[in-house]
């Protein structure tokens, strides 16, 4: 078998990369729901798809949420998911 596959990968990630995400998603957020937009479906379907356009030009929100990649902001979510459910 394939030592590669047997093994665990490890990331590691730089935690004042993931505070700023947590202040675009916020931002991004809040202007999302400004403009009438449910902010969930909308930060989902760009996360799924990376289309910018999912994120609204509001604010400068689709600028913010660019400068972060996809995989940090799911990170930051996951990281706050598991610190609300307390595991």
């Amino acid at each position: 078998m394939d030592k590669k596959v047997n093994n665990t990968a490890k990331f590691d990630y730089n935690m004042e990369s993931l505070n700023g995400a947590r202040e675009i998603i916020s931002q991004v957020y809040q202007s999302l729901k400004e403009k009438g937009y449910n902010p969930n479906n909308q930060l989902i379907g760009y996360i799924l798809s990376g289309d910018p356009t999912y994120i609204t030009n509001h604010n400068n929100a689709r600028s913010l949420i660019r400068k972060i990649e996809r995989d940090e902001l799911l990170e930051e979510i996951l990281n706050v998911y598991l610190d609300v459910i307390e595991l």
